[in-house]
């Protein structure tokens, strides 16, 4: 049986995930108060993200990067991207 939550990317109750997305403290945030619609969305932003960025997830400072940028786009200002970027 799936689960809801009221998610705070998409403002209105819907499908939650079925586990934390990983683990620690943010997982569980995201876990309790972002959907899977939700989640979806910001896979696709990550995408762009770790392109633009060159990011490295292996890294420590990859994956940090990634984690504050995550955080930002569910429960923060947002998260952008950089400002060279031009959508195709």
């Amino acid at each position: 049986m799936s689960r809801t939550v009221h998610c705070v990317k998409l403002g209105l109750e819907a499908e939650g995930l079925e586990k934390p997305p990983f683990k620690g403290p943010l997982g569980e945030r995201v876990f309790e108060h972002v959907s899977r619609d939700g989640w979806k969305r910001w896979l696709e932003h990550s995408k762009m993200l770790i392109n633009e960025y060159r990011l490295d997830l292996t890294s420590e400072s990859g994956q940090n990067i990634w984690m504050t940028e995550c955080e930002k786009f569910f429960f923060g200002d947002g998260s952008s991207a950089p400002p060279e970027f031009k959508p195709r």
